[in-house]
């Protein structure tokens, strides 16, 4: 009986390792978006060291350098940057004011969902700490790496706050702040005496009485994490990307805000039934980017179908668009869901920069990732056709200038 076993066994196929792109090469397509809204035709793109050297129209490549022409339907695009996902990280974090925790905490290299992440061509994550209130601070990673610090393009890119309409809500925002001033405070009054003790101390005279009166070296007060993080928010080294869900949420949030000047971009959850075009021109006045879902709503109490993202792009906000769902199969669908809000209306090249340009301008790396310029990382995807067709698959994935998905032939 042995025999006829062996006969039947089937060795299971060895994965095959993907090739090696070179350090220099050369990309033709018939089609290249840049991701600034810009179509290229016959487009040649040169990378080297993992950089975008130059992309344009049939640009001449020297000799030896090893090109890959793509097929007459394949479209190059950059890679997809999600600003605001927690696939990759575990945990559930806590509620109320903790603007001092981080999201790079929870970092796990290993987690499988980054390579899923990488098939479906996202190679920006930003991940944004779980919990309510204002439960931390976002990392920025490329979905592939061997420890956290390989993965980590930027820590501390946007503090997640949640508003709503309650008082607790609005007094977490308000009151850092307040928490900020007091502790400037008293960091003044503390400086202040000790200023007057060094004064007397260098005035006087007497080698007895000025051992006794020296103040030794100034120490400040001990550092609030929550004043520290208010006191970012007001110098710029941080900024804010703030959650509401209903237009009454939004009024509180400018309540809430009053005279505080800092920068900060607001995220709207969108619900199959909701009021947020109310404040519309309000949000579009503010200059704020409006992070949200590329989803069709209703008017509430109707039947009527509303395209809230158009709605804010045409009164002059600047889109990100998120996966309608968090998960791999939310990413697998998210071009096609786009798709589905442009054939409503949404203009194309706003779509396709909400996907790549906006959301790496608003996590703080806009000058390395988002679009096919020269100088910026070369995050590409080659695609089956048109990005936003549903039919369109992810034929290959280049991640700083190295293939991770798919395959490239000469």
């Amino acid at each position: 009986m042995l025999i006829p076993l062996l006969l039947a066994w089937t060795p299971t196929p060895v994965p095959q390792a993907i090739p090696d792109l070179p350090d220099l090469y050369a990309l033709k397509a018939s089609v290249l978006e840049t991701g600034t809204g810009e179509v290229i035709e016959h487009a040649v793109l040169l990378v080297e060291g993992g950089k975008v050297i130059t992309v344009g129209e049939d640009l001449v490549v020297e000799r030896g350098i090893p090109i890959y022409e793509l097929e007459p339907n394949q479209v190059v695009m950059p890679g997809l940057v999600n600003a605001y996902t927690r696939v990759g990280v575990t945990g559930s974090g806590p509620s109320g004011v903790q603007p001092w925790m981080h999201a790079s905490d929870e970092l796990y290299p290993a987690a499988g969902e980054y390579a899923k992440a990488r098939e479906a061509g996202v190679t920006t994550l930003g991940h944004y700490p779980s919990g309510n209130g204002i439960p931390g601070r976002s990392v920025v990673v490329r979905p592939k790496g061997a420890s956290a610090d390989a993965m980590t393009l930027k820590d501390d890119a946007y503090l997640k706050i949640i508003m709503s309409s309650s008082k607790s809500a609005k007094g977490s925002l308000s009151g850092g702040f307040k928490n900020a001033d007091s502790w400037l405070e008293k960091e003044a009054k503390n400086k202040e005496k000790w200023d007057k003790a060094k004064e007397k101390f260098d005035e006087e005279d007497d080698e007895e009485k000025k051992k006794k009166l020296d103040p030794g070296p100034y120490k400040p007060i001990k550092e609030d994490p929550k004043a520290a993080s208010f006191m970012e928010l007001r110098d710029g080294s941080l900024t804010a990307l703030i959650s509401v869900r209903t237009a009454g949420d939004y009024l509180h949030l400018i309540d809430a805000i009053g005279e505080e000047k800092f920068s900060w971009d607001l995220r709207v959850v969108m619900t199959r039934d909701m009021n947020i075009y109310h404040v519309i021109e309000k949000v579009a006045d503010s200059g704020r980017r409006v992070v949200l879902e590329p989803e069709i709503s209703l008017h509430p109490g109707t039947m009527r179908q509303r395209n809230l993202p158009a709605e804010f792009a045409r009164a002059g906000t600047p889109l990100v668009l998120v996966p309608r769902t968090d998960s791999i199969s939310g990413f697998e669908a998210w071009r096609r869901h786009v798709g589905e809000i442009v054939a409503s209306g949404l203009e194309r090249s706003v779509a396709m920069r909400a996907i790549t340009v906006e959301p790496a301008a608003l996590l703080g790396v806009g000058d390395r990732v988002g679009s096919l310029e020269a100088g910026k990382d070369a995050n590409i995807l080659i695609l089956s056709g048109d990005p936003l067709e549903p039919g369109t698959q992810v034929d290959a994935v280049i991640l700083e200038g190295v293939l991770v998905s798919g395959e490239v032939n000469l």
